[in-house]
């Protein structure tokens, strides 16, 4: 399997599925908001721009499954070898023309990810890595922060908006870290938070009850920089468990700080 060729395809998809997105930006009104529970937005788009995405990357790995947002395309084999597709990951900032979202794309065998992209529509910033061969943006090769310690660093998280099972001791720990590094941001798109993890904007990440989509592409990203990315409990569960804790040298403090409260 040639994964460079694989991936030079793949942007392609990106690219084009992005452009959908922003071409649709210009007219969207807030009337075609749909809810899959509370909270849970989603759109024409996103479901429009899913389709466009396996069309093509259909054309490029027929035998592989398809692991979707939407349900465009949906294979219960966790195992095997699939797409892992976000087609708008930030949909709620899309719908209040916050202009911060993403188009996910990995390529996984089971829970090794091979190859991930992530294209940052609004800045057009395109997000590269294959397994073995480096990370890149726009081209150019990226690697994480040199920042060793948390009291230097800059993070990236999601809050929770619904299962607020663990709302309690998500705010102890961002109460904790608020007051040990250089502060946490709230940016809306996990992909692109996962992608400035990779190339040193953000010095690690944190976030739990994701799925599959948001994180494969920026996991790869991430370990393809110099990164490393666990779960929660420090293992390599995260792509399907849905915790994840990705970073450069502060990672091991970070998942230390998260688990004096998450445990």
């Amino acid at each position: 399997m040639n994964l460079e060729k694989i991936c030079q395809d793949v942007i392609l998809v990106a690219q084009e599925a992005g452009q959908f997105i922003a071409t649709e930006a210009q007219k969207f009104s807030t009337a075609s908001v749909e809810y899959k529970a509370v909270n849970n937005v989603v759109s024409y788009v996103d479901k429009e721009t899913e389709k466009l995405i396996v069309s093509q990357l259909e054309k490029i790995l027929p035998e592989a499954g398809f692991i979707t947002e939407e349900g465009t395309a949906d294979t219960k084999d966790q195992n095997g070898l699939n797409w892992i597709i976000d087609p708008l990951d930030g949909t709620a900032n899309f719908i209040h023309n916050l202009p911060n979202y993403s188009v996910s794309l990995a390529l996984a065998q089971g829970k090794d990810v091979l190859v991930g992209v992530v294209y940052n529509v609004c800045t057009q910033e395109i997000f590269s890595a294959t397994k073995g061969g480096g990370a890149f943006r726009n081209g150019e090769k990226i690697s994480v922060s040199p920042n060793k310690h948390l009291g230097e660093s800059l993070l990236a998280t999601g809050f929770p908006y619904y299962k607020f099972d663990n709302q309690d001791k998500y705010l102890k720990i961002l109460e904790s870290l608020m007051q040990k590094t250089h502060g946490l941001r709230r940016m809306g798109s996990a992909a692109i938070d996962l992608a400035y993890v990779a190339c040193g904007y953000f010095d690690g990440f944190y976030e739990y009850n994701l799925n599959a989509w948001d994180m494969a592409a920026g996991i790869l990203l991430i370990t393809e920089a110099g990164g490393i990315v666990t779960d929660f409990s420090g293992t390599d569960e995260h792509l399907f468990r849905g915790d994840v804790v990705a970073g450069s040298a502060v990672h091991a403090e970070l998942l230390a700080e998260i688990q004096r409260y998450w445990n």
